[in-house]
């Protein structure tokens, strides 16, 4: 088991990580566009990412932990969730659901957001 419940929540440091996953998403759909049609899942996976990601870093609730929770669960909620220039929306939006997962599992366990490494696992 982690620290990372001992831990104070740091608004700001979400924030940071927030912005390098969107900068790290953007270039992950550069290289997948780059490499063409067989990228396509790649890209599908980088948009929904950033879609997240800038969804989340738009809002102002990252000050404290259960309002950034409930908004992640808000954003679960969503029947389908709307893109330009993706290639499949069921796949689009399963991405989402995904990332949005993984970001409220950080956020619950207060675990992982100082990771600002481009590859993540």
């Amino acid at each position: 088991m982690t620290d990372g419940a001992s831990k104070a929540w740091d608004g700001d440091l979400v924030r940071k990580w927030l912005e390098s996953r969107c900068a790290a998403a953007r270039l992950d759909q550069t290289a997948a566009d780059r490499r063409g049609y067989e990228a396509r899942d790649d890209y599908d996976k980088a948009a929904a990412e950033e879609w997240v990601c800038r969804t989340l870093k738009t809002t102002a609730r990252m000050d404290e932990q259960s309002a950034f929770a409930g908004q992640i669960k808000e954003l679960l909620a969503r029947d389908e969730y709307r893109a330009t220039g993706i290639h499949d929306d069921v796949r689009f939006d399963r991405h989402v659901r995904a990332a949005l997962r993984k970001i409220a599992r950080m956020a619950k366990a207060n675990d992982g957001f100082a990771n600002m490494l481009r590859y993540q696992g």
